[in-house]
């Protein structure tokens, strides 16, 4: 049986992937994983039971990855299970952007008092002019991050008749096949922020991208620029958006993250995080967050995970199949395999994989070691921790 503890509300499509081999709950004192939304974990104790978190949606900045890759603990996430349900906000917020619409609105709605259907008319012919924009088509967009989300928004931008343009200097084999070949890539953020009419923001929240727009970069655009963040909100440095804003550095700041310095200025349209939040979204959030922590938890296998490499490797007729995580460096895994030499333990198949400091290996073995083999094993310099799934 395993034990699974979860915290906020998951999606029941997703809770019902678990077998009748899984206890699933919030109250589980001793489990082997963790199935979250947006529930913070730092500061609090992990029990050691633990040896996965699963996060139902793609960012992770609620876990404290560094701490958890030390102990062995594989963190997942869900890249991509929430990507449509972003890009149609991304493009609500072009077409609120790019026209007086909110403005529109709420001038409209100060005029209750009005009685007269043929005055409010006149009335409004006369104002509608405050509220013009421009259209979509023939602008330049600029993508920074070409990720699951970032192409996504590319391609409908192009659907649009924009004119995209993207920067992504570690876009992924996979991302690179979702991209049209019609969106032109740049070679530096500097290049793409002089030429675009609007800005769309799609990286992960990291040391490298804290502040990524900032007063600096933000010179660099048209004063008839817009900035669309539905990223996160360290991304951009909000005073330095404000003080854009007032100097006419920039036209429009629309995000998904409010912050007090934001809040009533007429150049910015925040919006309050719910860039994920449709119930579709969840649901594949959960289904794939769930799916990931059962595969990991019965055959070991680690798709989609932010700290551990890919490593995946399909069940056969072995007897037994053991994991181990160790630090990445060299003679660990010959020091184990010498230890089922030793104990005359058969090795049918494995794969070993390395991400920065750790490293991770699959083992499939003719019979099940002996405990005191396992516990030679857990033993050896540099491994951090291990399971036997047999």
């Amino acid at each position: 049986m395993f034990h699974i503890r979860t915290y906020n509300k998951i999606s029941d499509k997703g809770l019902s992937r678990f077998s009748d081999k899984y206890n699933v709950g919030e109250d589980i004192s001793s489990p082997n994983a963790v199935l979250l939304r947006s529930h913070k974990l730092h500061g609090e104790v992990l029990p050691d039971t633990v040896s996965a978190i699963a996060r139902a949606g793609a960012g992770t900045n609620n876990i404290p990855i560094e701490e958890y890759t030390q102990r062995g603990v594989v963190v997942f996430n869900t890249p991509g299970a929430n990507a449509n349900a972003v890009k149609e906000l991304v493009l609500a917020g072009l077409l609120l952007s790019s026209r007086g619409i909110m403005q529109g609105q709420r001038y409209v709605s100060t005029l209750s008092e009005m009685s007269d259907a043929a005055e409010m008319s006149k009335l409004l012919e006369k104002e509608k002019k405050r509220f013009a924009g421009s259209e979509l088509t023939n602008k330049t967009i600029g993508i920074v991050g070409l990720g699951a989300i970032g192409s996504m928004v590319a391609n409908v931008a192009l659907s649009l008749g924009m004119d995209v343009v993207g920067y992504d200097p570690a876009i992924s084999i996979d991302a690179a096949w979702r991209l049209s070949s019609q969106v032109r890539r740049m070679e530096s953020i500097e290049a793409l922020l002089s030429c675009v009419d609007y800005l769309s923001l799609h990286v992960p929240a990291i040391p490298a991208t804290h502040h990524l727009i900032n007063q600096e970069t933000l010179n660099l655009m048209k004063p008839s620029a817009a900035v669309l963040n539905f990223a996160r909100e360290s991304i951009v440095d909000a005073n330095a958006m404000v003080a854009a804003l007032n100097q006419g550095t920039i036209r429009q700041y629309v995000c998904d993250f409010p912050e007090p310095c934001l809040i009533g200025h007429e150049g910015v349209i925040a919006l309050p995080h719910i860039g994920a939040s449709t119930a579709e979204a969840e649901e594949n959030c959960a289904v794939m967050a769930a799916n990931q922590l059962m595969d990991y938890l019965e055959n070991g296998n680690i798709v989609n995970s932010v700290n551990f490499p890919h490593t995946s490797m399909p069940r056969g007729n072995a007897g037994c199949r053991i994991t181990f995580t160790n630090a990445n460096v060299s003679g660990v895994l010959g020091h184990v395999l010498s230890v089922f030499a030793e104990n005359k333990v058969n090795v049918v198949d494995m794969v070993n994989k390395s991400r920065n400091e750790v490293a991770y290996n699959i083992l499939d073995l003719a019979d099940k070691p002996s405990d005191d083999v396992i516990e030679c094993i857990k033993n050896v310099e540099h491994v951090i921790s291990l399971r036997v799934l047999c």
